[in-house]
């Protein structure tokens, strides 16, 4: 019976999915005006209201057992942006470059594949991100390096994207709803969210640093579920990167909301699931 059960919410969440895509995809080729695209919207919330409430009459008026919660960009983000605080810690070290160049240069330096290692963060992830400074200011100095990768552990850098974060979080857990921090960053994660005061919101940290697995691998996914004790069908993550938060957690079988887009607050993510967590 339980097989059968999982099977059906697995088939049931690839119709879902594949339905809502289907008609969007018929919207934009028609070239429909305004009022096309919102009979669209007017359906797509109807099935979405469907597709929930048939989870509530498995679990028992929420949605999923497990929120799975990505890490910057979602639950936080820079206080200053990165090249902003890139020029201001280097003026001293000979950084010449413009906040625009820096922005550019460390963009194109992401965005190449990292030879040293399949994963970009390896524990302290201290070699990836040398070569990302270097790359983005034209200086190697290791003080100007260590002041930066320092400063990106502290309080001082981040702050949280949502600040009802903290409410929303006790009130989805007191409805028996588990929490995961799902998070592709290296080893200074955990002291990141000490420092925020935030790590004893959630039952688990998933690092990929620690799980030698970087999203949209679906391992560092069906690990949090594991850690959780939740069957990956059963949980839903949250993350703002369609390819490594989306896609990669439905191709681990959980189920996915894109923040900015599917949900804009972690008030609207409590809703969603359900009973007693708004």
């Amino acid at each position: 019976m339980e097989a059968a059960r999982t099977k059906l919410t697995r088939v049931l969440s690839r119709i879902f999915i594949n339905n809502v895509n289907d008609k969007a995809h018929r919207v934009m080729r028609s070239g429909s005006s305004f009022n096309g695209l919102a009979k669209y919207s007017t359906s797509a919330a109807a099935v979405v209201k469907d597709y929930e409430d048939y989870r509530k009459s498995l679990y028992g008026d929420i949605t999923h057992k497990a929120l799975l919660v990505d890490a910057v960009g979602t639950l936080v983000v820079p206080s200053q942006p990165m090249a902003q605080i890139y020029r201001q810690m280097g003026e001293k070290y000979g950084v010449e470059y413009s906040e625009d160049e820096i922005l550019r240069r460390y963009r194109w330096a992401y965005g190449q594949p990292w030879g040293r290692s399949r994963l970009r963060y390896v524990n302290d992830g201290r070699p990836f991100w040398q070569y990302i400074v270097s790359s983005s200011t034209g200086c190697s100095d290791t003080q100007y390096f260590e002041e930066l990768y320092n400063y990106y552990t502290t309080e001082k850098a981040w702050h949280l994207c949502d600040p009802d974060a903290e409410k929303v979080f006790e009130a989805i857990k007191k409805a028996g709803v588990k929490l995961a921090v799902v998070s592709n960053f290296d080893t200074r994660l955990r002291p990141l969210l000490r420092a925020l005061n935030c790590d004893h919101w959630f039952d688990v940290v998933a690092v990929s640093a620690e799980v030698a697995a970087e999203k949209p691998n679906p391992t560092i996914f069906l690990k949090a579920c594991e850690l959780l004790k939740v069957k990956p069908e059963d949980a839903v993550h949250v993350g703002d990167d369609r390819r490594n938060d989306i896609w990669g957690a439905r191709d681990a079988g959980c189920d996915a909301w894109l923040w900015g887009s599917d949900v804009h607050s972690f008030k609207e993510v409590a809703r969603r699931i359900g009973s007693g967590c708004a």
